[in-house]
């Protein structure tokens, strides 16, 4: 179970379950709007009678009364006989609605029906009939506060390093809350192009999509910024900022700047100089100039997603932007370039050519997921992005092989519905699948059929069917001819992802495919048929070969007999593969005898699938463990953490403290071998942080000791003193296991500038076994005065999986549910599936909490039917694998330790 799947389930108003309309059911009934009327439009999705050209956007924002007001003139082509126009409006005051007409001057009043529960308005034109092929000018004068949440138009603060606290007002619109800000037409398919003003005091300044025109000055001491008309886009790009940030830029042919408070601009060279590497990259990558005249980086101190791909405007937050050479670590450097890698690429999928509706979100994220390690592999070597590619994969498949999941396309029609969209499935299996087709059809055939594509469809909206068409079209031209519709659909339109059986017999390979699934419900594996692009290896030849599986079974022969046979090549694939007969005995004693035969993707996929083999019964536990033996002589990045990552959750599960030694011991020779530095690759650096912060919570005795030092140093410095920055998370942790050590580090969170040591001492807090102080963090974090409540999520899920703080972590949710519901109201939480102690310790409280809600406070949130999905499926490991682990600990875990003595004795 995953307290932060269970936060992603306060994303919605919960309300939409009562109002969705379910296609196939009886046409609904109209509703009533809010004066006792009837409203003249009964679905969720917008009529189709007119279609925005362009809005002129006037916003007046009053960052000390918190709120605004605003006017929008919508020109709208008409496009059925209509009195009606119907629109978006959310918890806005719409005090005027007015018809131009032709001549200056002329108007006529429009009557103004609002329904709040669709966040739509009409504006009945009741002296004259609206034409089609008209092209009309509706004028809307509206108010409203600067929302409390982080969507909409919403308020923004930041303490300087004086103590003064300053506001700002920012917006982040994605998926539905343009119509918060403004009335507009807020479905992606209605574009339109925008010219926006906005008015303010002159200590601050606006930015928006487009570069500032003019300067307007106006009496009262206010200043108009009238901007560019943008190009034509989806509301939910438009984007705008009053603020006093102060900028760097590089003049480039695209004019790039970043933007963020004044005492930190100066940790924005990086970003600023990666992202100029990388719009050039997608320049030619895409064949396609950047259309817009500048591209705007902004870090917004309160900002609950990563990032936003706003047109011309990318927003961050700070941790995902802000750099210093001297306070960041690999692990930062590598996450920025990402995040901004992932953006840039929306410029073109997403903004230039944009999903027609949000079931195909994944055409969007999906692909800028992709993108990010695709362009970063190109612009930054240096950072060994291939290294972390397949974590993706294997986060994706743990949500996708849950009964709950969905397919990659999946209808959505209300604002509940698109906000689940912002998952693992979407993002990283959208990936994932990608990856896969372009190694299928080479990197030369995927990229000249994306180019066509996004050249085809510019300015314009798609759906799945485009993209395969263009792909299959450039494969046909190269005489590679491949239905990749057909192909693709089987990843796209069903949900999960394939298991692969090989059997083996002489030079015969007997393959069979069935839908892997953490269910014991026969009924949810049947009428599953993916085409599987599949690649192996052999002990005699190193060449990958392919073989496309689309039955449920197939056979292929080899040249020769083999010692060993290895499907799936570097996890290019989206399936997990199991071997029947000797096949998992063959691989593991080439791993313990010659593991660097394998490449690290292909040693790290091993791991990951003998494990999951192990859930649902293929495999016996005791296999999986014997391979895992191996990781003793392992010293690459993606095997050694996915060793972790599949042995410690058995710990948690068992909580047993030898489990815990096993693992140490397991990895205690390369444990020791790491320096306390900031020396080596990125991939180095990372693996040694990941290491040291395991091995110091785990309280391995050499590390606490350098760890213990480190800190004490540090602290009689007053922190002054430089610590390695890949390593300083493994000090603050130790640091953090006393009261006067937590209090010491919180004082430095409270008064550092630099966002990435504030993170660290955040992780390091919520991971100390100081109970009362894990409560106090939580209940700190949600006032938000000193830790920023839009970390939240991640404390609460840190906390969660520390042994000291579950217990807390359940109570704090259950305790604050209906107020988290409100204050993440529309947010998309992308967490990773961890582990949690809870879902065994407290199963039967979790099955009461959740069943006791409604639909208006989350019980039909798929959010929560995969954490309980996870409790179940804890349940079940553990009720059969427990006796199995604790034998082959009994078996395996003193020869472990004795040979480490022994190899110590050797080396004295």
């Amino acid at each position: 179970m995953s307290l932060s799947i269970l936060l992603v389930g306060l994303c919605v108003p919960l309300s939409w379950a009562a109002v969705t309309h379910v296609s196939g059911e009886d046409e609904p009934p109209f509703p009533v709007a809010t004066n006792g009327q009837p409203f003249p439009w009964n679905k969720m999705r917008l009529p189709q009678a007119a279609s925005p050209r362009h809005y002129d956007l006037l916003l007046h924002p009053n960052l000390t009364t918190l709120d605004f007001t605003g006017r929008v003139k919508i020109q709208v082509e008409v496009l059925q006989d209509t009195h009606t126009l119907v629109l978006h409006s959310k918890d806005l005051t719409i005090s005027k609605a007015a018809l131009l007409g032709p001549a200056p001057g002329q108007s006529h009043a429009l009557r103004v029906l609002e329904y709040p529960p669709y966040q739509q308005v009409a504006v009945v034109s009741e002296r004259e009939e609206l034409k089609r092929g008209g092209v009309y000018v509706v004028e809307l004068d509206f108010a409203a506060n600067l929302s409390e949440s982080f969507r909409g138009f919403y308020k923004s603060t930041y303490r300087t390093t004086a103590g003064e606290q300053r506001v700002l007002a920012s917006t982040h619109f994605e998926p539905t809350s343009a119509r918060a800000a403004f009335p507009c037409f807020d479905e992606p398919a209605f574009k339109a192009n925008f010219s926006v003003r906005i008015r303010r005091e002159g200590r601050h300044m606006a930015i928006s999509n487009m570069p500032k025109l003019r300067t307007v000055v106006l009496p009262g001491g206010l200043f108009e910024d009238q901007f560019d008309v943008t190009v034509k886009m989806s509301t939910y790009l438009v984007a705008f900022i009053v603020c006093d940030f102060l900028s760097i830029s590089k003049k480039t042919q695209h004019g790039m700047s970043v933007y963020a408070i004044p005492e930190k601009i100066s940790q924005a060279e990086f970003a600023l100089d990666a992202a100029v590497r990388l719009l050039d990259f997608y320049d030619d990558y895409f064949d396609i100039p950047y259309p817009l005249p500048k591209q705007d980086l902004a870090a917004i101190p309160d900002f609950q997603s990563g990032a936003m791909e706003n047109w011309g405007l990318t927003t961050y937050r700070e941790s995902a932007l802000l750099f210093d050479p001297h306070k960041s670590s690999a692990s930062d450097k590598l996450g920025i370039t990402m995040i901004i890698a992932h953006e840039l690429a929306h410029q073109w999928f997403g903004n230039l050519v944009t999903m027609q509706w949000w079931n195909d979100l994944w055409l969007n994220e999906g692909f800028a997921k992709f993108m990010e390690f695709v362009s970063v592999n190109i612009t930054n070597p240096e950072l060994q992005v291939e290294d972390y590619f397949l974590e993706k994969c294997f986060e994706a498949m743990e949500v996708d092989s849950l009964s709950s999941s969905h397919p990659v396309s999946t209808p959505v029609e209300n604002p509940a519905q698109i906000q689940e969209m912002f998952d693992d499935v979407s993002y990283d299996k959208g990936a994932c699948i990608l990856h896969m087709l372009r190694e299928f059809l080479s990197p030369e055939v995927f990229k000249m059929g994306i180019v066509q594509y996004l050249k085809r469809y510019s300015y314009q909206n798609t759906i799945n069917t485009h993209l395969w068409e263009s792909l299959t079209t450039v494969s046909t031209c190269l005489g590679k001819y491949l239905d990749v519709k057909v192909m693709m659909e089987t990843w796209t339109l069903q949900e999960g992802f394939p298991l692969i059986t090989v059997e083996v017999k002489g030079r015969e390979v007997r393959l069979s495919q069935e839908r892997y699934l953490k269910s014991d419900d026969p009924s949810q594996t049947s009428g599953f048929l993916w085409h599987v692009p599949l690649t192996y290896v052999t002990s005699i030849s190193r060449t990958v070969h392919r073989f496309l599986l689309k039955s449920k079974t197939d056979v292929l022969y080899l040249l020769k007999e083999v010692d060993w046979i290895k499907f799936n090549v570097d996890m290019s694939g989206y399936y997990i593969v199991h071997y029947e007969g000797s096949g998992w005995d063959d691989l593991t004693s080439l791993l313990r005898h010659n593991h660097t035969a394998l490449s690290s993707n292909d040693r790290a996929s091993l791991i990951n699938n003998a494990f999951q083999l192990v859930s649902v019964g293929k495999l016996a536990l005791d296999k999986a463990l014997d391979l895992s033996l191996y990781l003793s002589r392992e010293t690459e990045i993606m095997p050694v953490t996915q060793g972790l990552r599949e042995l410690v959750p058995l710990y948690k599960l068992m909580e047993k403290r030898d489990m815990e030694s096993y693992i140490v011991h397991l990895f205690r020779e390369l444990i020791e071998r790491q320096e306390w530095s900031d020396a080596g690759s990125v991939s180095e650096r990372m693996l040694r942080s990941y290491l040291l912060l395991f091995a110091c919570v785990r309280g391995h005795p050499p590390c606490v000791a350098t760890a213990t030092e480190l800190f004490n140093k540090w602290r009689e410095s007053d922190g002054s003193m430089s610590l390695p920055n890949d390593v300083s998370l493994a000090v603050f942790a130790v640091g953090a296991r006393t009261q006067e050590g937590w209090d010491f580090l919180f004082e430095k969170y409270r008064e550092s500038m630099y966002t990435s040591i504030k993170s660290r001492i955040k992780s390091a807090l919520s991971i100390s076994p100081l109970a009362h102080k894990l409560k106090w963090m939580m209940e700190q974090n949600l006032e938000g005065s000193v830790m920023k409540t839009q970390d939240l999520p991640y404390v609460v899920v840190s906390v969660s999986n520390n042994p000291k703080g579950h217990k807390h972590a359940w109570d704090f949710l259950q305790t604050y549910w209906n107020l988290l519901l409100v204050l993440y109201s529309q947010g998309n939480v992308r967490g990773k599936q961890d582990e949690l102690c809870i879902s065994v310790h407290f199963v039967c409280q979790i099955r009461e909490f959740f069943g006791s809600l409604s639909a208006e406070t989350g019980a039909d949130q798929r959010c929560i039917q995969q954490a309980l999905e996870n409790v179940e499926e804890n349940i079940r490991w553990t009720d059969k694998n427990l006796p199995l682990l604790q034998a082959w600990l009994n078996k395996n875990h003193a020869e472990l330790v004795t040979r480490h003595d022994l190899y110590e004795h050797a080396e004295l």
